[in-house]
């Protein structure tokens, strides 16, 4: 009313307001027009780059609007001395950043380059010339010839009295906090503190919050940093977090009782420079010294994270964030981070063998199961010979089982989660995630077809957050009416949705129209449905009549829930020439394949072989059970939903008489009478390189040059037909979308602390009646 009142329209003021906001943000932090999250300026003053890489870098950082418009000249460097040395940093940064820039540390609490700034911890005050007192560095904005001094007497006394004054209420808990050792708070008290303190009287004590199953607090220990308050706040985008009181009595909760309800909550554990927010899981188990640190991938959904798996003997004791500004920059999934547990328990250790139709799974030894295998292999007709990728599988284990099945002219290869067809994987830019993770910032117009990001990939929603919320980028959705954490337009549920935006129906059709550089995210669900072709022909002609595809710039981008698809689709895992997939198989090879839409289309005659981690449904309907080991125990290939390739590393060996899928594979080969030409996995990596050049290298991204119009795809595909039933998510339970959540105390806990059950999870309990109690057996026992 106040608006109209005035003869503004609501967009104007809303387009006003987004200005601002993303300019005062931007003079807060230095940045462009990014604001809070500079990411190409935190990467140009880390590397402490020359000026023109610097000038370049900030440009990059530009909106993809004011991209597209004719670029203002870039400013200047500008030329600023600390402790005396000269150092060029761009235009706007703070006096923290031109001092990161020299390659001078400032010690930091509140600050973080990630977040917006704060200025409250004071720990970072520097001296600079013609200022009457210290001066918060992270707040203060540069000057041309401005003289910074970091090393002063006065900036000393500052840093010893804040120290002073931020260990007068701190417990001494160091032996007992699981922060020891990798407390900032200890390390800036031996660097900067005083050797004794003057304070006498009672220390302050704080209650402690219940934030849920996986955050652990101890309120007395914390600085009121206001870290975490502004991860919740900004990137989670959930106000779960907050500050009550002022001075002495200012205390960090969630105003009521409630627990912290991200995806991505663990990160504050990180984030939190002191021992006040730890690991609840991991409260108690471990000192970071006795670990054993191995940088690895995050299997447990298709973004592919890079992580570090801790681990101390033979067993994972955590799983941390490693920095990856391509893919996850510094954060991590609770699903990752978390389930880690699950990897001890419903553990396959030994292999099973199930005797008559209806008999209880049995122990056997190694080569009893292989045998089995083999047998109901060999038996089988090769029309009715049928292998299924799993979400967890590994490149490595997938390219092995499509030669073992070829071996036997079996042409029945299906991914889990993929409708099946012959040429599902003709065109690699038609099933990946084009854009890249990293690009995806630099679209003006999203559109989501079918995918719930917050659940199918909160890394990926934290990035699109950051553009409709600090950029004002437009985002709509065809699909389920879901709470992404930022604003959106809800187009409908169905493929009639699309239809309108084809034929210029829908509002946002002239928004995409207008767009530079406008993105199309169809999620995985969409693959699964009897109309997936259909549904993804229409996105690809939407995609051609928008632009989405132009220069270096592909907008059309498919999302893939869990990290095993890509590699199957790239490794050509799909249905041969000759195959019937509407044949009903006798013999089925399940590859980590767990899904119940999976076990459900399997025949109650068919011999199963069930090759996983763990006793899960798959396991339960198996005819021979192999067990394999899981991706924190092998070293290992997956390609995450944009196609880049990377691989893990072994932390820890596998249970019992496990072995990686690979060689279970190339083991049954040679049982079978026909082994495969390969004996050691570098002979393997050749094979993959062989089948497809993707494999050739690591960590990197192979874009496609082939892109199919509208009528082509669905042509190609055989259908060009979408019914009206509605989008939903392809994971509708976060905590348990795979065997491994499955299997988690720790996600079951989450699941209820939410107070929801996101989806029926599979009933396993039959399955470790059969299994029993594992064991370890050696090979061929």
């Amino acid at each position: 009313v106040f608006f109209s009142h005035n003869s503004i329209s609501v967009m104007s003021v809303a387009s006003m307001w987004c200005v601002r906001r993303a300019s005062s943000l931007s003079l807060l932090v230095g940045g462009g027009p990014l604001g809070i999250h500079n990411n190409a300026l935190v990467r140009t003053l880390s590397s402490s780059s020359s000026a023109s890489a610097a000038a370049s870098s900030s440009a990059s950082s530009a909106t993809p609007a004011a991209a597209a418009a004719v670029a203002p000249e870039e400013p200047p460097p500008v030329e600023v001395f600390v402790n005396g040395e000269s150092v060029q940093v761009p235009k706007g940064v703070s006096v923290m950043q031109a001092c990161d820039a020299a390659g001078v540390d400032v010690p930091r609490f509140c600050y973080h380059q990630r977040l917006s700034i704060a200025g409250n911890c004071r720990m970072c005050l520097v001296e600079v010339t013609k200022s009457p007192k210290p001066v918060a560095s992270c707040a203060m904005p540069i000057m041309p010839g401005m003289q910074i001094h970091t090393e002063t007497p006065l900036v000393k006394k500052a840093r010893e009295g804040v120290m002073e004054f931020l260990l007068a209420n701190h417990p001494l808990d160091c032996p007992i906090c699981d922060q020891g050792g990798e407390c900032d708070l200890q390390d800036m008290s031996m660097a900067y503190g005083s050797d004794r303190g003057r304070f006498v009287e009672e220390k302050r004590a704080v209650e402690d919050k219940n934030l849920g199953p996986l955050v652990k607090t101890v309120m007395t220990r914390c600085i009121h940093c206001t870290r975490c308050v502004r991860f919740a706040t900004e990137v989670a985008g959930v106000h779960d977090l907050g500050v009550t009181g002022r001075g002495g009595s200012a205390e960090i909760g969630t105003y009521l009782e409630k627990a912290l309800t991200s995806e991505m909550s663990g990160n504050v554990i990180d984030l939190c420079p002191v021992g006040a927010l730890t690991s609840k899981p991991y409260a108690f188990t471990a000192r970071s010294w006795e670990l054993r640190p191995t940088e690895s991938v995050d299997a447990t959904d298709g973004i592919g994270a890079s992580i570090r798996v801790d681990a101390r003997g033979h067993e994972v004791m955590r799983i941390v964030p490693r920095l990856n500004e391509s893919v996850n920059e510094e954060w991590i999934g609770d699903r990752g981070r978390f389930s880690y547990d699950g990897l001890r328990r419903q553990r396959l250790d030994a292999p099973y063998v199930r005797g008559e139709k209806g008999a209880p799974l049995r122990k056997a030894t190694w080569k009893d199961a292989l045998e089995a295998a083999a047998h109901g292999l060999r038996s089988t007709p090769s029309t009715k010979l049928m292998a299924v990728a799993g979400k967890l599988a590994d490149a490595e284990s997938i390219c092995a089982l499509k030669d073992l099945m070829a071996m036997y002219d079996g042409q029945n290869l299906q991914v889990e989660g993929v409708t099946p067809s012959s040429d599902a994987a003709d065109v690699r830019s038609s099933y990946v995630f084009n854009s890249t993770l990293e690009r995806i910032e630099e679209a003006d117009a999203i559109l989501l077809v079918g995918t719930d990001l917050r659940k199918e990939a909160p890394l990926l929603n934290s990035r699109l957050r950051r553009s409709a919320v600090y950029n004002c980028v437009p985002v709509a959705s065809v699909g389920p009416d879901v709470d992404l954490t930022y604003p959106k337009k809800d187009l409908g549920d169905s493929a009639k949705a699309i239809d309108d935006l084809l034929s210029g129906a829908s509002a946002f059709r002239a928004v995409l129209d207008g767009a530079s550089k406008p993105a199309i995210i169809v999620g995985a669900h969409v693959l699964s449905r009897p109309d997936a072709y259909g549904v993804l022909s229409k996105c690809v002609q939407l995609a051609n009549d928008v632009g989405c595809v132009s220069g270096d710039w592909n907008g059309y981008n498919v999302l893939h829930e869990c990290a095993g698809r890509v590699a199957a689709l790239d490794l050509g895992f799909v249905p041969g020439p000759k195959a019937d997939v509407a044949t009903a198989p006798g013999f089925v090879y399940l590859m980590n394949a767990d899904d119940e839409a999976t076990l459900a289309s399997i025949p109650e005659d068919a011999f199963v072989v069930y090759q996983g981690h763990h006793g899960d449904a798959g396991a339960a309907r198996a005819n021979v059970v192999l067990p394999g080991a899981a991706y924190t125990e092998k070293g290992a290939t997956y390609v995450n939903t944009e196609g880049r390739v990377q691989r893990t590393k072994r932390a820890v060996p596998p249970p019992g008489s496990a072995r990686e899928d690979w060689e279970v594979v190339r083991a049954l080969s040679e049982v079978a009478g026909l082994a495969l030409p390969y004996d050691d996995v570098d002979g393997l990596r050749v094979r993959m390189a062989e089948v497809s050049p993707t494999f050739a290298s690591v960590d990197s991204v192979q874009q496609s040059t082939i892109w199919l119009n509208g009528s082509t795809y669905a042509a190609s595909k055989g259908s060009s037909k979408a019914s009206t039933a509605p989008f939903t998510s392809s994971i509708s339970n976060y905590f348990q979308a795979d065997v491994i959540g499955r299997s988690s105390k720790t996600m079951a806990r989450c699941v209820e602390t939410r107070g929801e059950m996101y989806a029926k999870t599979h009933d396993v309990g039959s399955t470790l009646g059969e299994l029993g109690e594992p064991s370890a057996l050696p090979l061929g026992d």
